[in-house]
């Protein structure tokens, strides 16, 4: 009996300690919402081919007042006001200028649309009018070539940074085109800082930090202007461990910094948008699962405009999102 009452204690002292050390494990590793969620504002767009209509979309950038979307299965970029009034659309499918080859992540830089095309191995340049301006790039596997492009910045010169996807690595090049570096290397999937796993989007934060989309490594890779390598995050310890709790992803598949420099990713398989400080401090989410109001089926991009709205492209329900800080709408 002794024997017994002693092997007891020992079986629920063993229990406290697996559950204080999940207890510890989880205020490790997943980080409580430090502000206001966003409030969903409305939506636009169905599935088809015609005005305001889309057949995968999967970029989305805004300028002034406009809204750019990659309508990529429809080989397109439609524009869009505020309030998702069509104003006009351009491109067509093909594969010579000024035709799209399933464009993905959108950037606007000094009053021109970057198109990263996936099927056409290239990026494309275009005036905000649709005017096709210039292509840079072609497929490859040589530095300066692209193997499905997802996602480009753009420096204040005018360099290029390029994610990769196939190639498994991110490219930074001249505004001609012409080579200077690149992260990762050329064809080899990896886990360890500085090595990809698909990259799909890249963006340029504060100070010029090099932040990248690490796909299907589920993180996000910053990287300072001399190319070191700076932080990861995204689940435990940035390495390739996928979830749905705050700061970590299932797939990251679009990134933009706003004018606070605050970072706002997509989360593809999460179905939602989550948001970061420059350093990688989870702030909040919204989005789940669900083709209701509010509601996203596989989010692949998202945009901030200078008031703070944020508009996401919701690819599985065929239309475009827009949502406002509750922060802000109180304040209203």
């Amino acid at each position: 009996m002794t024997k017994l009452r002693t092997l007891t204690k020992a079986g629920g002292g063993l229990v406290l300690l697996l559950a204080l050390l999940l207890v510890a494990g989880w205020l490790a590793f997943v980080p409580w919402s430090k502000e206001p969620g966003y409030a969903f504002v409305m939506a636009w767009g169905e599935p088809g081919s015609g005005p305001g209509q889309f057949n995968d979309p999967t970029g989305i950038a805004v300028s002034g007042g406009e809204v750019f979307v990659a309508d990529s299965r429809n080989g397109r970029i439609q524009v869009f006001d505020f309030e998702g009034n069509f104003k006009r659309q351009f491109g067509k499918p093909g594969k010579g200028p000024g035709e799209l080859g399933r464009p993905m992540n959108l950037r606007i830089a000094n009053g021109e649309l970057y198109v990263a095309e996936y099927w056409n191995d290239r990026i494309q340049v275009f005036g905000l009018d649709g005017t096709p301006r210039r292509i840079i790039g072609s497929g490859g596997s040589d530095p300066g070539q692209f193997n499905a492009p997802g996602g480009v910045a753009i420096a204040p010169n005018g360099d290029l940074f390029v994610a990769d996807f196939y190639n498994q690595r991110v490219q930074h090049l001249r505004p001609d085109g012409g080579f200077v570096r690149q992260w990762g290397t050329t064809g080899e999937v990896g886990i360890r800082a500085g090595e990809f796993n698909y990259p799909t989007d890249v963006v340029l934060g504060p100070g010029g930090t090099l932040l990248v989309a690490d796909g299907y490594n589920d993180r996000i890779q910053a990287f300072a202007p001399d190319g070191g390598f700076v932080r990861k995050w995204g689940g435990p310890f940035g390495m390739n461990i996928f979830g749905p709790f705050n700061g970590w992803f299932a797939v990251v598949t679009s990134l933009v910094v706003d004018r606070q420099g605050i970072v706002f990713a997509a989360d593809f398989y999460n179905h939602r948008i989550q948001k970061f400080t420059a350093d990688g401090t989870f702030l909040t989410a919204f989005g789940e699962r669900g083709n209701g109001p509010g509601q996203f089926t596989y989010v692949t991009a998202v945009a901030v405009a200078e008031d703070g709205t944020v508009f996401v492209a919701d690819y599985g329900n065929n239309r475009i999102q827009k949502w406002r800080s509750m922060t802000d709408m109180i304040g209203q």
